[in-house]
């Protein structure tokens, strides 16, 4: 097993290096980039200003030695795969660049953002896990119960709305209707003057509708996947036999049932530890939030590749490493799970 993930560290490698040289490739290749954006707003300050729009005798509104200047800035003046060479040898080196926008490293840009997605990211991802799978546990023990329809009912309206338009209806009913919760933003203005207990509470106040919004899409899945395949367990021939042994029904479903349970929980944890940094940018949208997902749409909206680069680089790295972390955790949960 030792080898297995051995292996599996080594193909993060490569892996990582294919998906950076794809996203790179497109960032060179689409239309609208930064230099043609620099062009049009040349051409847009030239016809405003009322100037010939020849320029060193070219039809265009800047010379041809600014326009190689340019290229020369945005890393455009060399051929693609030397531009990528060139960045990658700058991220071995711990530089991820400097944004086109902010004109700041890209790193300072992300850092400055990754406390905010990692608390939400964080937050969401264990109080999913701490309600998910007591309500999938009670689900099929007391399946076609009170308690199982009427559970269901819920999680199935919350999984049919999507984030962002919960976002908004929660938005006006609780913060412009009742006022009972700030409108936006991660903290208040004035959060540096308040006391530990008063920052407490005003963090607790900006998280509650911007939370509920990240789980209740998260609720359906991991409920219904624990209590569908606690149910099949339970049904199993090796849980009627432990019972007809003497084995009580509460030590069956911990002991026995739930452990088997838990296996596809544990597969699909690693896809989920992404949203430790990439959030979701329209609840962010919604709810005034500068956090990971909200930076990496106005990257593209923007064409701030170095960003756009960066946060590929980071997210594409810890969905590798989660995938990793999804087989340790199938193999703890199940010893007869060996990896060769």
């Amino acid at each position: 097993m030792r080898d297995y993930f051995l292996r599996r560290l080594l193909l993060v490698i490569p892996t990582l290096l294919g998906i950076t040289v794809i996203v790179f490739a497109v960032t060179r290749l689409v239309p609208g980039g930064p230099l043609e954006r620099a062009i049009m707003e040349a051409q847009q300050l030239d016809a405003a200003s009322g100037m010939s729009s020849q320029a060193a005798g070219q039809g265009m509104a800047i010379s041809e030695a600014q326009l190689q200047k340019l290229r020369e800035y945005y890393g455009f003046d060399k051929p693609l795969l030397a531009s990528y060479v060139d960045w990658l040898g700058k991220v071995l080196r711990g530089d991820l660049g400097t944004s086109y926008r902010y004109n700041e490293p890209v790193w300072d840009v992300i850092s400055d953002r990754f406390p905010v997605s990692l608390y939400y990211g964080l937050t969401t991802l264990v109080l999913t896990y701490l309600v998910c799978i007591p309500l999938g546990v009670v689900k099929a023990i007391k399946h076609r119960t009170v308690i199982d329809n009427a559970t269901s009912v819920l999680i199935f309206i919350g999984y049919a709305i999507p984030g962002y338009v919960l976002g908004s209806l929660l938005l006006l009913y609780f913060s412009v209707r009742l006022e009972w919760f700030p409108m936006g933003g991660f903290v208040s203005y004035n959060f540096e003057d308040l006391s530990f207990g008063e920052k407490a509470a005003d963090l607790l106040s900006h998280s509650v509708l911007p939370l509920i919004c990240y789980m209740v899409g998260s609720f359906a899945v991991v409920t219904m996947l624990l209590k569908n395949h606690l149910m099949d367990n339970l049904a199993a021939d090796y849980i009627r036999t432990a019972i007809a042994k003497g084995v009580s029904f509460r030590q069956a479903v911990t002991r026995h049932a739930m452990r088997n349970s838990l296996i596809p929980i544990a597969t699909t944890f690693g896809q989920n530890i992404t949203l430790l940094v990439s959030g979701s940018f329209l609840i962010e949208t919604i709810f005034d939030i500068d956090g990971f997902g909200l930076l990496a749409l106005t990257a593209i909206v923007d064409r701030d590749y170095p960003v756009v680069m960066g946060v590929v680089f980071l997210s594409s790295l810890l969905l590798l490493i989660g995938n990793i972390l999804s087989d340790l955790l199938v193999a703890l949960v199940d010893p007869r799970i060996r990896f060769h």
